[in-house]
């Protein structure tokens, strides 16, 4: 994975492309972020647009040269995109084929086979985890609800108890898991190792989904006890299909770029010596380009052809797998853009010295400067660009552990609070057919634990590693 490495942060930090002073920087962040969270928020103007706004005028602001603001924008821009964009176009690939194939059917038929109804929330955590590691979020909602709002019919569930556990795997998975894009970008903001991320993340990720889904699902099933709305009740995917993927294989492909990248991070740890040639080995194989496009590959016959595609229907899986994901790309890019900006213009060096007197733990700094910018802008993603930004030359001289909790921290703080200038928000109050008050008393609710149990897992594992 091309990423920045941290001497270059640093020293992009220490060479500013203004003389501005600290108050006049300080300035300049806050009106630069404002004219992005206005612009998204006031003027609906598409993300990409206001980031790309948003970073030529935290460049002026900061009396930088128009020239130098744009240049250290279209820099940014190309190495975010050059680093991870690759990798979101394999992993909505991977989605894809998952889903058109019958294979995210398969694992939630499955598994749902072996449930009963004590057990039932913890499978829908199960499954909602599995299909996350390959999906978008929207995405994985589009292919999940369809089963939740079945479930809860058939069972005859409270509609809470079955879709908060699901709810709370896809976005654990969206905010703390490489390779959604957010964690990717954060990654690369932060030159932290993604093995070592993954790691940590699925430590962090397993006692936070199970708070935020499973347990607190008991509570929101009684503030808000409605049933599965019938209209709302889409077909499957697989419906259609002769054949299904195997169990086995879905899985085996899904976890296998997993895997790959944790056994490099695990071997990197237990050798660490990049002459051992295991760890070569496992450098290559292990490197997210490589991992993810072997289960691309492998996907192609596990899941395409043994759902009896031709190679037109794979081929043309695979085209429109990647059409949908160009308003991501974009807004990844400018939010690289941004985090560049802010580094060129010194930001990150007023920072250091600003939080040189500062007590609060830099884990901390960094979730709460992920939680404003949620607040303010609704999306995840650029909260998640944005943080990384501004915390990027804090990471510089942190271990491969630490820069690595950094991400988890901004990760954590990305999912807080989800409102009404969320489009995630809206998409999960039609599907369930809730109202404004109850979506803010579940949805919001349980976004809000995810973010809090997160910082606080990732804060006690600062403490003993």
């Amino acid at each position: 994975m091309t990423s920045l490495s941290v001497e270059m942060l640093a020293a992009d930090a220490t060479a500013p492309i203004t003389s501005a002073g600290n108050a006049q920087l300080g300035i300049a962040v806050l009106a630069g972020i404002a004219v992005i969270v206005l612009l998204i928020t006031k003027f609906k103007l598409h993300a990409f647009l206001a980031l790309t706004i948003g970073s030529l005028a935290l460049g002026a602001f900061a009396g930088a040269p128009l020239g130098k603001a744009i240049e250290s924008f279209s820099k940014g821009l190309g190495s975010t995109v050059a680093g991870v964009g690759v990798l979101i176009a394999l992993g909505a690939i991977l989605g894809k084929l998952l889903a058109d194939s019958g294979g995210g059917d398969q694992i939630v038929d499955t598994i749902l086979a072996k449930a009963n109804g004590r057990t039932m929330p913890w499978a829908m955590v199960l499954i909602a985890s599995v299909i996350g590691l390959p999906l978008f979020f929207e995405v994985g909602i589009v292919l999940l609800i369809p089963v939740v709002l079945m479930v809860a019919k058939r069972g005859n569930y409270s509609l809470m108890r079955i879709g908060i556990p699901a709810l709370a795997g896809l976005s654990v998975m969206h905010g703390l898991i490489p390779p959604h894009p957010g964690p990717l970008v954060a990654i690369d903001a932060l030159g932290a190792n993604l093995g070592v991320t993954l790691a940590l993340g699925v430590l962090v990720s397993i006692p936070t989904v199970i708070i935020a889904g499973p347990v607190f699902a008991k509570y929101a099933a009684r503030w808000v006890d409605i049933p599965a709305p019938e209209k709302m009740i889409p077909a499957r995917p697989s419906e259609d299909l002769e054949h299904r993927p195997s169990f086995g294989a879905t899985v085996f492909t899904v976890l296998l770029p997993v895997v790959l990248m944790l056994s490099n991070a695990l071997v990197e740890i237990v050798i660490d010596d990049p002459e051992n040639q295991v760890q070569k080995i496992t450098d290559v194989i292990g490197s997210p380009l490589i991992a993810l496009l072997a289960a691309v590959l492998v996907g192609l016959f596990t899941l395409g052809r043994a759902a009896g595609f031709t190679k037109d229907r794979i081929s043309s899986t695979v085209e429109k797998s990647l059409a949908p994901i160009a308003g991501v790309l974009m807004i990844v890019g400018a939010g690289g853009g941004f985090k560049q900006t802010l580094i060129d213009v010194g930001v990150g060096q007023m920072i250091l010295d600003i939080s040189e007197n500062w007590s609060i733990p830099t884990l901390l700094l960094a979730w709460l400067i992920a939680v404003a910018i949620r607040l303010a802008t609704g999306s995840a993603t650029v909260a998640t660009i944005s943080a990384a930004g501004l915390v990027a030359p804090l990471a510089a001289g942190m271990s491969t552990t630490e820069s690595a909790l950094l991400v988890l921290a901004i990760g954590a703080g990305s999912l807080f609070f989800s409102h009404v200038n969320d489009a995630g928000f809206w998409l999960v109050k039609e599907y369930f057919g809730m109202t404004v008050g109850q979506t803010l008393k579940t949805w919001s609710v349980m976004e809000t634990i995810i973010s809090v149990v997160g910082i606080v897992f990732v804060l006690l594992l600062s403490l003993v590693l």
